[in-house]
């Protein structure tokens, strides 16, 4: 069974300092405490809600009585927070009321289930902002300026997370986050609304950085009780920053390359809007003419396209895209490569799609032109259009040092080839950046590893590479600094990158990295498990610091 905790904490911005360990992303009972909510949770499965008080101070007393009473022990379950209606409430008490006893099985929250922990769900009813610091002294943080949005996940990453939190980033900075629990029960139970209003804060704050989360399908809807198969965050949240999502290898040298040819890493673009992912087909039943054809709004002649002449069964596709993505497109690529100082080619079929591709060679050209070509010249970089099938012969035999912008499908497969290529998609960064480069959204580009935390709820050892996930914080972090000129948090996440990367190259590292160094049959005594391998990366950095 689990507990429901709903505390209204109004416009409160919260400063919480607890010993050993910073409460942020939950709450874990004592032993005691344990004991005593199971008992409860048992007996009644009661929704406790805390009425919220007028005054500051009595908010403070709630909290510092809450401390007292052993809920802010560590940190591993989950605040849920989103800006939902008072109205709302009493139907997200009961949603979460039934699947209740699902806490426990599904370990969706933050250290989950296993073995002796209990995990306890809490609901704020606006969107937590969360001053974080360690118990450490105030004078050795560093001071973080502006907020950052957090978005938290699901299953093993969501474990991951709390740890990465916990262990390299509380520790060490002093940092406003604006907080999100963007879990599926959390978003269940918002109709979604958490995953808007995530990206929009994305927006304000201009720095997001998000946990791997749960895209449902089928099976998913029927494990959680979902009342809708929701549609991916990612792709959401995409929608509303209307940007490009760019990946890019980590690279450790002691990690064996497919292409051994690619020293430098390769930065790919993919335009995330339209095409392929948008479009409208069918299956053709027999014989028949098909034809396109566009309306104008403003009234004047439709225009009718011949398509084909079907003389039997077959299929059709109908796509597009609009000028204003295409234009957005061109704009944070060139930011990027921009950014990077690398040369950026686009990669099309204009010599076939002549009219639909040659778009994008246009635009493309266009923006350049009137916006970066300076820029490019200044730094020594260059901007050029290649054919698809050209640039995927030049990928291969090249050295990387360059950006590489895809249309929606030729970045959807690339992007997977060099994740390869370079190794593991346990080795690559993800960060979505707006038309304008202001706003970046950054994350691990592999999924929830549902397989390790099968393994991690029923209380077995896990080795799960953290790496990407936090590089997910440091490429956040990065473009903060970049944004308010902070030049010790930059130092800051230097260091953090260049301590995975040491501690990977010093022969301490995860079973999937083990295996691609070692071969297939690795003993024990090679890799790290999940936890001992995020330990020695803190204590890498623990010592570039001093």
């Amino acid at each position: 069974m689990g507990l429901f905790l709903s505390v209204y904490m109004g416009p409160l911005k919260l400063s919480i300092q607890s010993s050993p360990l910073f409460v942020f992303a939950g709450i874990i009972f004592s032993h005691t405490s344990r004991l005593f909510a199971i008992r409860l949770a048992e007996a009644s499965c009661s929704v406790i809600e805390v009425a919220r008080k007028r005054e500051r101070g009595a908010e403070s007393r709630m909290l510092n009585n809450l401390t007292r009473g052993g809920l802010m022990y560590r940190a591993g379950v989950t605040m849920l927070s989103s800006a939902t209606s008072s109205s709302s409430s009493a139907a997200l008490s009961s949603s979460w009321k039934s699947k209740s006893p699902r806490f426990l099985s599904s370990g969706v929250f933050s250290g989950g289930a296993s073995r002796n922990r209990v995990a306890f769900p809490v609901r704020f009813h606006r969107a937590l902002s969360v001053r974080c610091f360690a118990s450490s002294g105030g004078s050795d943080r560093i001071q973080v300026q502006n907020p950052i949005v957090e978005m938290d996940g699901d299953e093993m990453t969501r474990v991951i997370w709390s740890m990465i939190k916990d262990k390299l980033i509380l520790p060490y900075l002093d940092l406003d986050i604006k907080y999100f629990d963007l879990g599926i029960l959390n978003r269940d139970a918002t109709d979604d609304r958490v995953t808007v209003e995530s990206a929009e804060a994305a927006l304000k704050y201009n720095v997001a950085i998000k946990c791997a989360t749960i895209t449902p399908d089928e099976g998913r809807v029927k494990e959680f009780g979902l009342k809708s198969m929701w549609r991916s965050p990612n792709g959401t949240i995409r929608n509303i920053l209307d940007g490009t999502v760019f990946r890019e290898p980590i690279m450790c040298g002691n990690i064996p390359r497919l292409v051994p040819g690619w020293r430098k890493p390769i930065c790919i673009g993919r335009h995330a809007f339209g095409d392929q992912y948008r479009a409208t087909d069918q299956v053709v039943k027999g014989p028949g003419k098909l034809k396109m054809v566009f309306v104008p709004e403003d009234g004047s002649a439709p225009e009718e396209l011949d398509v084909y002449d079907f003389k039997g069964p077959g299929v059709a596709l109908a796509m597009y895209n609009v000028d204003e993505s295409i234009r957005a497109f061109a704009e944070s690529s060139m930011a990027m490569a921009l950014a990077k100082k690398w040369p950026l080619y686009l990669s099309t079929k204009n010599t076939i799609l002549k009219k639909y591709d040659g778009r994008f060679k246009d635009i493309f050209q266009e923006v350049y032109e009137a916006n970066w070509k300076q820029k490019f010249e200044e730094h020594s970089i260059w901007y050029e259009h290649r054919l698809i099938d050209d640039m995927v012969a030049y990928a291969v035999k090249s050295e990387g040092g360059y950006v590489w912008a895809c249309k929606n499908y030729d970045g959807d497969v690339q992007s997977d080839l060099l994740a390869q290529g370079f190794g593991s998609l346990g080795l690559m960064t993800s960060v979505l950046l707006s038309s304008d480069g202001k706003t970046l959204e950054s994350e691990a580009a592999h999924g929830t590893v549902t397989r390790h935390f099968r393994l991690h709820q029923k209380g077995q050892e896990t080795s799960t590479n953290s790496i990407a996930s936090i590089f997910a914080w440091t490429r956040g972090l990065e473009h903060r600094a970049k944004l308010d000129k902070n030049e010790k948090l930059m130092d800051f996440v230097k260091k953090l990158e260049s301590s995975c990367v040491n501690t990977v190259e010093t022969g301490k590292m995860t079973k999937d990295l083990a295996l691609l160094v070692h071969g297939p049959k690795v003993s024990r005594d090679v890799y790290l498990n999940t936890e001992e391998f995020i330990d020695a990366v803190a204590s890498n950095l623990q010592s570039k610091l001093n």
